[in-house]
Order: structure tokens, then C-alpha cells, then sequence
């Protein structure tokens, strides 16, 4: 039986050889852990003085509700943030 002219081993090992892995970061960037706590820390101080005195300070009567959402999505981007961190 003939053999398959189609495969050549040589070439497939050679082009193998030659990519080399891109090495994974051994520490992690400066900026990701402060930046985190700072997002939860702000998300949660924003959500306790809403609960506190959230009727009495003008911009947090405006906007209602809303703050929930301000203190949550800070505290979730502290969470994506989080994801960078080695």
C-alpha cells in the first residue's frame, strides 16, 4: 500500500517549535487592589449614609432610589476590577 504524500511530520514539528507561549504575568498591576476596595468601600459608605440620612442631604433626595443603584454598581465594578487582580 502506498503511503499518504499529504502528511509531512517534519514541517508540523518544525512550525510547533517555533510558537512560543506568551508567559502569564507573575504579579499582579499596582492600581487593581486599590482601586477595588476604593469602589466597595465608596459603594458601601454611599449606600449606609442613604439609609442614614439620605431624606436630609439635597443630591440624595433628588435622586431617589437611584441611589441603590449608584451603591450597588460601585460596588459591582469593584467585583469586575477584582478579576484583573493576580
Amino acid at each position: 500500500m502506498p503511503e499518504s504524500s499529504s502528511r509531512n511530520k517534519k514541517k508540523t514539528e518544525k512550525v510547533k517549535a517555533e510558537k512560543t507561549p506568551k508567559k502569564p504575568r507573575t504579579q499582579s498591576r499596582v492600581w487593581v487592589a486599590p482601586l477595588m476596595l476604593a469602589c466597595w468601600l465608596i459603594g458601601l459608605a454611599w449606600l449606609v449614609v442613604f439609609y442614614v440620612a439620605g431624606d436630609q442631604i439635597p443630591v440624595m433626595k433628588d435622586l431617589g432610589n437611584l441611589n441603590l443603584l449608584i451603591g450597588m454598581g460601585l460596588i459591582a465594578v469593584g467585583f469586575v476590577v477584582s478579576t484583573q487582580w493576580i
